[in-house]
């Protein structure tokens, strides 16, 4: 662990699930590191590279050229929790304790901090290991944007981007046939994606885990367009969606990852209800990991950019324990557990909520 001496050497380690954005941190980390005489470590693979030891110096012409580039660099990993280890042995999977390795690792490699870049998963496990006693620095990175402490999360703009895109493509078929179309969108038990890609891709309905909604409403609002004159419309269902009563939908299980649920399916039932109670031809499309694939919007590069200079700045005065957040234009630092504590969702008095209602957008509550 570092002592008082200046921190000389950071670890960077990419954890969750990928999005645009990710090497646009990296970037923002790595090229003003010399500045304060730091040396920056690449641990690759997320915590599961921690755990097997797999790390490599990152120089400036290392991150040369990535900042318009999608994915990361470093590789990532959701299976790969130390506190969460999966051992598979004769068929049978075993979870184990794995956090020795990565302290072994840590003082190994002689690291005086560690920048986690992730979502809530990898927050928590910083959150522990910042406990144990390792200097950790926390990077918000989540396109489901559920973190509380932080007002956006990079990768959310660039997962909404593509969201919107989908549906103004689908606009226009939709209208040409004269059809319903569900399109599923990422997000898990939070509706932020939904929401703001349902809002700027002009989806009439809006469905999201925090506001159960009604069939009969859904329907309902599929007539009034019709008696209206629109003979279409754009249906967008967070994969968390469920109906009053009802239960969010699983497409199976992954004992590998902390949290082993696997949403999806809720797109097809939705649309196979509406085409059976209102008569209308219906079709759905998931979005799936388009939302996380691709270069990163210029909001996000920019966030990116921002978040991973001042995790620099936060190592350079000993500012462990915390993670970056945006609030209003300025980045700060707010203690991990904080930003943990519980999870950002979409709340009923939600400004964007009161413009979607106030436009006609339904949420089929």
């Amino acid at each position: 662990m570092a002592n008082n001496s200046d921190v000389r050497k950071i670890g960077i380690l990419t954890g969750g699930g990928d999005c645009p954005g990710l090497n646009a941190v990296i970037r923002g980390v790595t090229k003003p590191a010399q500045d304060y005489g730091m040396t920056v470590f690449g641990i690759m693979d997320g915590f599961e590279g921690f755990v097997e030891g797999k790390a490599k110096e990152l120089r400036n012409e290392d991150v040369s050229g990535i900042l318009s580039t999608g994915g990361t660099i470093l590789g990532s990993s959701n299976k790969g929790d130390p506190f969460h280890w999966c051992v598979e042995s004769n068929g049978k999977i075993e979870i184990v304790d794995k956090t020795e390795d990565v302290l072994r690792n840590y003082k190994a490699w002689d690291l005086d901090a560690l920048i986690a870049i992730g979502g809530d998963g990898t927050m928590h496990i910083s959150n522990k290991l910042s406990k144990m006693g390792m200097n950790v620095i926390g990077v918000p990175k989540t396109i489901d944007n559920d973190l509380e402490a932080t007002d956006l999360t990079f990768g959310h703009d660039s997962a909404v981007y593509v969201v919107s895109m989908a549906l103004d493509r689908l606009h226009t078929t939709a209208s040409s046939h004269h059809r319903v179309i569900v399109v599923e969108v990422m997000g898990r038990y939070a509706g932020w994606i939904a929401l703001n890609g349902g809002i700027a891709g002009g989806a009439d309905i809006i469905l999201i885990p925090e506001f159960p909604f009604s069939w009969e409403k859904v329907f309902d609002k599929i007539h009034k367009r019709e008696l209206m004159g629109k003979r279409f419309s754009l249906v967008c269902a967070a994969e968390g969606a469920k109906p009053l009563g009802g239960e969010m939908v699983t497409k199976g299980t992954n004992n590998k990852r902390t949290d082993p649920i696997q949403l999806g399916g809720i797109g097809k039932i939705v649309a196979d209800e509406i085409e059976k109670n209102t008569g209308r031809e219906t079709r759905v499309t998931v979005l799936g990991h388009l939302q996380r694939g691709g270069s990163p919007t210029p909001f996000d590069r920019i966030l990116a950019t921002k978040f991973g200079a001042f995790a620099i700045e936060m190592a350079s005065t000993k500012r462990f324990g915390c993670m970056a957040a945006l609030r209003g234009t300025e980045i700060v630092d707010v203690k991990i557990e904080d930003a943990i504590a519980k999870q950002k969702l979409v709340q009923m008095d939600n400004q964007a909520v009161r413009a979607a209602r106030a436009i006609g957008i339904s949420f089929g509550d």
